[in-house]
């Protein structure tokens, strides 16, 4: 496949439940570097019955559940279809990330939603799915899984963080590539404004408005997670176990918890962040948008900050998710044990063809 141009489809789904990100892209690899370019990229904002059903995924019957799991392939199918209507372009291959609806690395138990059976029956395509189970059997976290497409897409960047449901960072060691979890972002910030009746704090205002509860900062700053080192990952569980209850027992006003929220945030970040010559770090994902959040990062970090265009702002986990299906289906390496904690690296996703 060197020196050949291969296009792909990326599908990614995250567990803010902001809607399903799909992007079209080709990859070239030229003297062992990685090109690509995005070609197109749409999101599809889940309607309220699939995020009803999404949400309610952990707490289903098994039987409900493999039903959920064979429409949502469906559904994913449905949407390849319609965001391919309008180019002639034929992808080699469909990467789905899924939706996580179970991450317990610790007891072997992860799942995420989405057949690729019916993705790729729907499709008429090769599909690459369920990216973690492998690596969690190598004794892995089986996240994050995006640092394989860090290293050999974005290498010239120190760090690169991503500001999602949680917040993520890759970087290189001596031991390797590194990833790991940091801390909740935007899901913290929804659950606390949730309830005003607003999906999102836009922009950050409404926590600029506040200040800092320190004796909320403290019950997060606190929680164990912060300070077990990598690998480690983060999950839906974990949230509802410790970090919300956090939020729960505060008498904060809502704009004094988003504040509080932006506080911890920020220095969970930047105390991972060590300062270097001409070190910089890419920040991509829907927190990048939140402008007070960025403020803070810029002011607390010790690295130049860079924002990208907006395709790789929204798109960058979709497109390195398709590009780990093209390293599948070369039976490369796209998961790394010096991320995840597995016995070894390994070429991880399921390859189903419908033909």
């Amino acid at each position: 496949m060197k020196n050949q141009e291969t296009y792909a489809i990326g599908l990614m789904s995250g567990t803010s439940l902001d809607g399903l990100d799909l992007v079209l892209a080709a990859f070239t690899e030229v003297s062992g570097h990685w090109r690509y370019s995005i070609l197109k990229a749409d999101t599809r904002s889940y309607s309220q019955t699939w995020k009803q059903d999404l949400t309610a995924a952990p707490e289903m019957s098994g039987e409900d559940l493999i039903a959920l799991h064979k429409s949502y392939g469906k559904y994913l199918g449905e949407q390849v279809n319609d965001f391919l209507k309008d180019t002639s372009l034929i992808p080699r291959l469909v990467a789905s990330h899924g939706h996580t609806v179970f991450h317990q690395p610790a007891t072997g138990k992860v799942f995420q939603l989405g057949d690729g059976n019916v993705l790729a029956a729907i499709t008429g395509m090769p599909v690459v799915f369920d990216f973690r189970s492998l690596d969690v059997a190598l004794g892995g976290q089986g996240a994050p899984l995006v640092p394989a497409g860090d290293r050999w897409l974005f290498s010239e960047y120190a760090y690169c963080l991503n500001l999602g449901g949680f917040a993520n960072i890759s970087y290189e060691t001596n031991q390797g590539r590194i990833a790991f979890d940091l801390c909740p972002v935007n899901l913290a910030q929804s659950y606390v404004i949730r309830p005003t009746g607003k999906e999102y704090d836009k922009d950050g205002e409404t926590g600029r408005r506040g200040s800092v509860d320190t004796v909320l900062l403290k019950c997060l700053d606190r929680l164990d997670y912060y300070r077990l080192p990598p690998p480690k990952s983060l999950g839906r569980e974990w949230l509802e176990s410790h970090f919300y209850p956090c939020l729960d027992k505060s008498s904060a006003s809502t704009k004094d918890k988003l504040r509080t929220v932006y506080e911890h945030i920020s220095k969970e970040i930047c105390r991972t962040i060590q300062p270097g010559p001409s070190s910089k770090m890419l920040v991509t994902g829907g927190g990048a948008h939140n402008i007070f959040l960025m403020e803070l990062l810029s002011k607390k970090c010790p690295v130049e900050i860079v924002v990208p265009d907006e395709k790789i702002i929204n798109y960058k986990e979709a497109l390195i998710f398709a590009f780990l299906g093209v390293l599948r289906m070369e039976n490369r390496t796209n998961c790394l044990a010096s991320v995840t904690g597995a016995k070894k690296d390994s070429s991880s996703g399921l390859i189903v063809y419908s033909d």
